[in-house]
C-alpha cells in the first residue's frame, strides 16, 4: 500500500517539459533545402504531411512551452558549434559503455513504435563523457543493425556544453558508415517549425523537491507509408524515411528503455539519470513512466512484464528498479547512479 501511495503521489507531482524559446542556436532553412535531401536515397523524396495515428492524446494542459518558431515554409536546424564532433559509441560491446535498461525479449514479436514519460535531470560531466536517458528501436543482425534512438543527453563532445538537450541518433548498418546524431548527416526529415532537435531544456528536476520535470517522446512507424515518425507534444516533428533502413522497414524486433553512459579516458564513468541510485520516492529518482509499445497491429499498449528483461551491467555504479504496472503511472521503473570506476 505504501508503495502504491508513493507512486500515485508522484504522478500528480511530475510536471512536464519546458523548452527554451529563442532561435539563437538555430538557423531557419527552407523545408525543401534541409540536409535530409542531400541523402542519395532521398533525392526525389516527397515530404509526408499526414500521418496515420491511431490515438489522440490531448496533453496540452500538461505542458508549459515558451518558444519561438521558424517562419512558415522553413524548419529549424541546430547550428554546428566549432570544435564539437559527431561521435557515436553506443554499441553494447564498445569498451567504456554502461547501461541500465528495460528491454523486450527477442521472441519474434514485431513492434511499430514506443513511448515513455522520461524524467529530465542536470548532470556535471567531463568533456569526453556522455550520459543519456532514451528509447531505442532496433532490428537486424549486429553488423547490419538498424537503430533509432530518442531521448535526452548531456554530451559535451557533441554540443560543446553540459546542458541537458533533446537528442536523437540513427544508424542503418551497425554504426559503421550510416547514421549520426540529430541531423549532422542527411536522413531525418524535419516538418515542424519549432526548434526541438538538439534543443536545451530550460528546466530539469530538482532532487527531493515536489516538482519533477519530464517529457514524453513517441517514435512510431506509419502504417501507410512505412516511415518512422517522431512525435512530441501531440505533434509529429519529423520522420526517418523508410528508404534509410533495411530491417526496420519490417518493424522493430527490440525496444529498449533506460540509461547509457560512456566513460572518460581516465576510466571514470559519469552519473546516469539523476546521479543517484533509484529509491521508492520518485522525487529522488530518475524514472520512466507509462512505458508503452506499439504492437504489430499499431496499437499503443503497456509493455508486458513477461516480454521484458532488466539489464544493468555495473551494480556498483548504476542500478534499476522495475515497479511494474500501477494505474496512476502505468508500467514504470527507476534507474541511475553516481558512476565512478565502473570497469569497461
Amino acid at each position: 500500500m505504501a508503495l502504491h501511495l508513493l507512486l500515485v503521489l508522484s504522478s500528480y507531482m511530475f510536471l512536464t517539459q519546458v523548452v527554451e524559446g529563442n532561435l539563437d542556436d538555430f538557423d531557419c532553412v527552407d523545408i525543401y533545402k534541409q540536409p535530409a535531401f542531400q541523402h542519395p536515397l532521398l533525392k526525389h523524396h516527397k515530404i509526408q504531411e499526414i500521418f496515420n495515428l491511431d490515438e489522440i492524446l490531448d496533453r496540452k494542459n500538461e505542458y508549459e512551452t515558451n518558444y519561438q518558431s521558424c517562419p512558415k515554409g522553413t524548419v529549424p536546424i541546430l547550428k554546428q558549434i566549432n570544435g564539437t564532433k559527431s561521435v557515436h559509441l553506443d554499441t553494447v560491446e564498445y569498451p567504456g559503455q554502461h547501461f541500465a535498461t528495460v528491454e523486450t525479449v527477442l521472441d519474434g514479436s514485431i513492434y511499430r513504435g514506443a513511448q515513455a514519460n522520461i524524467s529530465l535531470h542536470s548532470l556535471n560531466l567531463q568533456e569526453n563523457q556522455y550520459s543519456k536517458s532514451q528509447i531505442w528501436l532496433e532490428n537486424g543482425p549486429r553488423n547490419e543493425l538498424n537503430s533509432i534512438q530518442v531521448g535526452w543527453a548531456v554530451h559535451p563532445r557533441l554540443y560543446g556544453d553540459t546542458r541537458t538537450r533533446f537528442t536523437m541518433y540513427w544508424t542503418a548498418d551497425g554504426y559503421k558508415n550510416s547514421g549520426c546524431y540529430n541531423i549532422q548527416c542527411p536522413g531525418f526529415v524535419i516538418v515542424t517549425q519549432i526548434p526541438w532537435i538538439g534543443k536545451a531544456f530550460s528546466r530539469t528536476s530538482i532532487y527531493g523537491s515536489n516538482e519533477s520535470v519530464s517529457f514524453t517522446p513517441q517514435v512510431f512507424q506509419d502504417g501507410i507509408s512505412g516511415n518512422w515518425g517522431l512525435k512530441i507534444l501531440n505533434e509529429v516533428i519529423g520522420y526517418w524515411p523508410k528508404e534509410l533502413f533495411t530491417h526496420l522497414n519490417k518493424g522493430a524486433s527490440l525496444i529498449r528503455f533506460g540509461g547509457n553512459t560512456f566513460m572518460s579516458p581516465d576510466g571514470i564513468s559519469p552519473p546516469m539519470g539523476n546521479g543517484y541510485f533509484p529509491v521508492i520516492d520518485f522525487q529522488k529518482s530518475s524514472y520512466f513512466l507509462h512505458v508503452k509499445v506499439k504492437n504489430s497491429n499499431y496499437q499503443l499498449v503497456d509493455i508486458e512484464d513477461g516480454k521484458t528483461r532488466r539489464y544493468s551491467d555495473s551494480y556498483q555504479c548504476y542500478r534499476l528498479t522495475y515497479w511494474g504496472y500501477f494505474k496512476s503511472n502505468g508500467v514504470s521503473f527507476s534507474f541511475g547512479g553516481p558512476g565512478g570506476d565502473c570497469g569497461t
